[in-house]
Formats: C-alpha cells, sequence, structure tokens
C-alpha cells in the first residue's frame, strides 16, 4: 500500500494471519487491521501472532465477529474500515458482501465457490465500491497467468483464437504415502467440495459443464510425474471471457500419482449417500493427516496454430515453496493464497474500481507484476 488503509479482515485461520503479515511486511505504508472472527479467541491469537511477526509498526485489533446479525462493536469497526478482505468459508461470503456493501467498503474474497460468486454478483451491481471476487490461487492467479499468457500469444503469434489453454495447480506435500497419496496443506472441505461440485470448461469453443474428477491424465513439469484431473471453480469467468476464442479450455488440480484412484474409491461408496461433500471430506479426514511441510505446482499453457499454420505451445511451471515473511515462516499454499488477495485490495483501494471486477476483467501484466505478487511468484 502506497497509502494508510484501514483493512478489516474477515476470519483467523491461516490465510487471514498469512495476509494481515503481508500486508503488514510489505506494503510502504503500514495499514491499520482489523481482525475478526466468530470465536474471538481466535481473532485475539492470530492479531498478537501478527504483531510478533512483523518489523513493521502498525495498529492491530482483534474483534468478535457475530456469526448472526450486526453488534455495536462490528458496526463501529465497520463505519471505519476502507476494504474487508473474506478470508472466511465460501458459504459466508455473500453476507460478509452485503456488509461491504452496506457500509460502502471496498470487498474482496477467495472462493471458489460457483452459487456463493453468483449471489454476490447480483447484490453488487448498484454498489459503489470494488468487489475483486476469487483473488487467491485458483482461482486467481493462476487464471491471471493463463489469461496473460492467453493475450501475449495472440499478439505475437498475429491471432484471435486458439485451440487449447491449459491451467492446473496443485497443493501437494513433499512425501506421500498409499493408500491415498496426499496430505491435507488445506481446507478438507474445500478439497472435498472442488472434486464433487462440476467443472466449467469450453469445448469446440462452447461452454459447457463437465463432472469433476472424469479427464484424468498424466504431465510431467520438471521431470516430475502428477495427475491431473478436472475440479470445480478453478476456473473462475475464462470461460465466459474466453468463449469462442479457445477450442478447449480447463482448470485441472494436480495430486501425486495413485491419490485420484483412491479418492474414486471413496466416492463410488457414497452413491446413497444424502450429503456427498460431507460424507467425502470424512472418509478422508479419517486417514488423510495434516502435513505443515508443503509446496505449490502451478502450470500454465497456451496452444495453437500461428499466422502461418505452424503448431506453437507456450508453457510456464513454478513451484513455491515455504518462505519466511518478516519474524514468521509462512506455508507455500498461505502465501500463494494471500499474496493475490493483498494484491486485489491495494488494487482496489488505490484505483477507481467500482462494482464486481472479475478475474478477466483484470490487467494481468499489471497484477502479476505487483509488489505483493513478486515477492511470492517471482517474474514470469
Amino acid at each position: 500500500m502506497k497509502k494508510h488503509h484501514t483493512i478489516i479482515i474477515a476470519g483467523a485461520g491461516g490465510i487471514a494471519e498469512a495476509v494481515g503479515l503481508l500486508l503488514m511486511e510489505w506494503s510502504e505504508v503500514a495499514p491499520t487491521l482489523f481482525i475478526g472472527d466468530r470465536t474471538h479467541s481466535k481473532a485475539k491469537k492470530v492479531a498478537h501472532w501478527i504483531q510478533e511477526g512483523t518489523t513493521k509498526s502498525g495498529f492491530i485489533q482483534d474483534f468478535h465477529l457475530a456469526e448472526n446479525g450486526l453488534t455495536d462493536e462490528m458496526k463501529a469497526i465497520l463505519l471505519q474500515g476502507d476494504i474487508i478482505l473474506d478470508c472466511l468459508p465460501g458459504s459466508q461470503a455473500p453476507r460478509i458482501a452485503q456488509f461491504a456493501k452496506d457500509f460502502n467498503l471496498h470487498y474482496a474474497n477467495l472462493t471458489e465457490y460457483v452459487v456463493e460468486t453468483e449471489e454476490i454478483i447480483t447484490l453488487a451491481k448498484e454498489a459503489k465500491t470494488g468487489f475483486i471476487l476469487q483473488t487467491g490461487l485458483a482461482p486467481g492467479y493462476i487464471n491471471l497467468l493463463a489469461n496473460g499468457l492467453f493475450q501475449q500469444f495472440c499478439i505475437d503469434y498475429e491471432v484471435d483464437k486458439v485451440d487449447k489453454l491449459e491451467f492446473k495447480v496443485g497443493a501437494l506435500t513433499n512425501h506421500a504415502v498409499a493408500p491415498h497419496y496426499y496430505g491435507f496443506t488445506w481446507s478438507p472441505v474445500g478439497v472435498a467440495t472442488e472434486y464433487l461440485e462440476e467443472t466449467i470448461v469450453l469445448r469446440d469453443f462452447k461452454k459447457t459443464t463437465l463432472p469433476s474428477l472424469s479427464e484424468r491424465t498424466t504431465i510431467i513439469i520438471d521431470g516430475i510425474a502428477y495427475e491431473e484431473d478436472l475440479t470445480s471453480g478453478g476456473a473462475a469467468d475464462l470461460p465466459d471471457a474466453l468463449l469462442g476464442k479457445v477450442r478447449s479450455l480447463d482448470y485441472k488440480t494436480l495430486r501425486h500419482p495413485g491419490h485420484y484412484a483412491w479418492i474414486q474409491e471413496q466416492v463410488a461408496n457414497l452413491e446413497h449417500t444424502t450429503d456427498a461433500i460431507k460424507g467425502l471430506q470424512e472418509k478422508m479426514e479419517a486417514i488423510i493427516p495434516h502435513i505443515e511441510d508443503d509446496k505449490i505446482i502451478l502450470y500454465a499453457a497456451v496452444e495453437g496454430k500461428d499466422a502461418t499454420g505452424i503448431l506453437r505451445r507456450r508453457e510456464i511451471a513454478k513451484c513455491i515453496l515455504p518462505q519466511k515473511v518478516g519474524k514468521h515462516q509462512l506455508r507455500a499454499i498461505q502465501t500463494t493464497t494471500a499474496a493475490p488477495l493483498a494484491q486485489a485490495a491495494q488494487l482496489l483501494l488505490e484505483t477507481p474500481l467500482i462494482g464486481v471486477v472479475l478475474q478477466s476483467q483484470i490487467d494481468p501484466i499489471q497484477f502479476l507484476n505487483g509488489n505483493y505478487i513478486l515477492n511470492v511468484y517471482g517474474k514470469i
């Protein structure tokens, strides 16, 4: 941030603490932070953790974010704020977005949930502030990387259509054991949701939906073999933005080989379950451990013929490892998710954006070269 701003962070999980620390450490002018959670003790703990971890001076205050309604304390804080950064579960997003609209605040969130995103698009139509949606890692950074790759390909090769636009992300552990070949590095309910909800893709230049986990293949990135498969939410609004311009477009999640076969077995046993997402989450949590040591693998590629008819392909791949920020070591999933959220906050606070801003509407070059992004992802 180049100026002082008052930023409200809703939630007190791993991404909330990370974005708070990034904003304190990497802003030119340290912001005022309010950290709110339904469990006040968690918000207090995160506020203290950020204060202990930053090398900068700035005001950080915790508060109780009531699960329902609006308390006097919440109202007083919302009246002071410039923006809300929503780090709560996706199901809460419309409620927090409504607060932003009611109190004339900017708003940015992380959720890949499609229904909730559409609800916010509707409620923010008449807003006088900006709402950047789905601005984490996937959806988020990976969509801007893919869109930027597509745009540059078209310019360089003098075309306006391509055959393929692929983008993939894996939040992975360094080691994986049988039978699941996985370790949780982020929300189990988020993993279960992306495995079971339908995914939006482009096929033959047209938008359509496909079942998640229905197109498993192997990909080799930097000499290492991963499995990839369709999962929901990661495409953001690119299927709409690039309709008619890309023959085949999809988002896939990367996993260690063997994981998807195990998941397929678990899903097959959920056929008569009323809440499949909860059922899969419980099956996974019963056997899959949470692991702190993580890495993020991401990959984007565009393929098509140039103006002379020669088939071309461009690829970008990155491996992001845990990183020290201030006095704390952050996991890779924390920095890669929090950095785009912090960059979105700066974009909203320091440019005249109003209304809903989707991933395809953000200038990829400007965003991907932002201070918070470069500190985590490096240059393209």
